[in-house]
């Protein structure tokens, strides 16, 4: 069994955990985004992905939000 290798890196924005997956690439996750979960072969392809799981995460946050207010409201 191979040993999975991890490392930290930023660009300065972002900090990310990159793991090495089974089938090649990176396993993407950062602690300050603890929900972001992404793949990547790259590591130029880690931030561009983080970056558009991150994007994703906060509109779906955002939309959970107001629909969580909006029935509030209607109680």
């Amino acid at each position: 069994m191979k040993k999975k290798n991890s490392f930290t890196v930023s660009n300065g924005d972002l900090v990310l955990q990159l793991e090495s997956a089974e089938e090649g690439g990176y396993i993407v996750t950062s602690s300050f985004e603890p929900e972001l979960i992404t793949e990547a072969e790259t590591l130029e392809d880690a931030f561009v992905m983080a970056r558009d799981a991150i994007k994703a995460l906060r509109t779906s946050r955002a939309k959970l939000h107001r629909k969580l207010a909006l029935s509030k409201g209607a109680s």
